[in-house]
C-alpha cells in the first residue's frame, strides 16, 4: 500500500473536492487521499480534518463511520489542520442542536447574536457571515506568530460560511481572530494541531499559503 501524506477526512459532509485539489496544488509530489476509514486515518503522516453543515449532523456522520477515535489520535499526535466545522467540533459543546463535540478543548460553539449584527455605520449584518473578512494573527510574549502565519501578512483576508463561532475556556491556544462585528476567533493552535474556522482553500493566495506551510510544518 502506497504511503499517504496528508489524509483528509471525509465523513459525508460538505464537498472535499475543493479542499483535496488544493492540498495537491501547494503539495504536487505528496500522496493526498481524500478518506472515511479510520485505518488511512491512523497511517497517514498529516490529517486535514474539513467540514460543513450542522454540528449534530457532523458528530452524528463522524461516530457512524467509527471515526471518532482516528480523529481524536490524530488532533493528539500528528500535524492536524481543522477547517470550518473541523474546528467547531474540537470544542464542547454547540448551540446548534445543543451539540455535544469531541471535547478536546474546552469551550462552546456560539451562534452569531441577531442583537450585536449591526456595523459601524449603523447597517445590519447578514448571518451566516458569508464573505471575505481579514484575519488578525496573535502575537505572543515572544512575539512570534505561529508558523501556519509564514508568509501571510497580518490582517490579510480569508473566505467564510458560517453562523457559529468558537468561544475557548483558554485564551492561550486562540492564534487568530476576525471582527463581525464584534472580535471572534477565528484560529486555535496546540502543539502539533491548528484550526481555523474560514476555508483556506478557498481564500486565495493567503489560503494557499497556509495550506503549503501545513504541509512542510514541523511541530516541536
Amino acid at each position: 500500500m502506497s504511503t499517504i501524506d496528508i489524509a483528509v477526512i471525509d465523513y459525508g459532509m460538505g464537498n472535499l473536492r475543493s479542499v483535496s485539489k488544493a492540498l495537491e496544488h501547494v503539495a504536487p509530489t505528496k500522496n493526498v487521499v481524500v478518506t472515511s476509514n479510520p485505518d488511512d486515518v491512523a497511517k497517514a503522516s498529516r490529517v486535514v480534518f474539513p467540514g460543513q453543515g450542522a454540528m449534530p449532523d457532523c458528530i452524528r456522520e463522524l461516530d457512524a463511520r467509527g471515526l471518532r477515535s482516528a480523529v481524536l489520535d490524530a488532533a493528539q499526535n500528528k500535524p492536524f489542520l481543522g477547517i470550518c466545522i473541523g474546528l467547531q467540533m474540537l470544542f464542547e459543546r454547540s448551540e446548534e442542536g445543543d451539540a455535544a463535540g469531541l471535547g478536546l478543548f474546552k469551550g462552546n460553539v456560539k451562534r452569531f447574536a441577531q442583537a450585536d449584527m449591526v456595523d459601524s455605520q449603523g447597517e445590519k449584518l447578514k448571518v451566516p457571515h458569508m464573505g471575505w473578512n481579514q484575519v488578525y494573527q496573535r502575537h505572543h510574549a515572544d512575539a512570534k506568530a505561529h508558523a501556519l502565519w509564514q508568509g501571510i501578512e497580518d490582517g490579510a483576508r480569508f473566505y467564510y460560511v458560517h453562523s457559529y463561532y468558537v468561544q475557548p475556556a483558554d485564551d492561550a491556544i486562540v492564534e487568530g481572530y476576525s471582527d463581525y462585528p464584534k472580535r471572534f476567533t477565528c484560529a486555535i493552535a496546540k502543539d502539533n494541531l491548528f484550526a481555523v474556522q474560514f476555508h483556506p482553500e478557498k481564500s486565495a493566495n493567503a489560503g494557499l499559503q497556509l495550506l503549503s506551510n501545513f504541509v512542510t510544518w514541523s511541530p516541536n
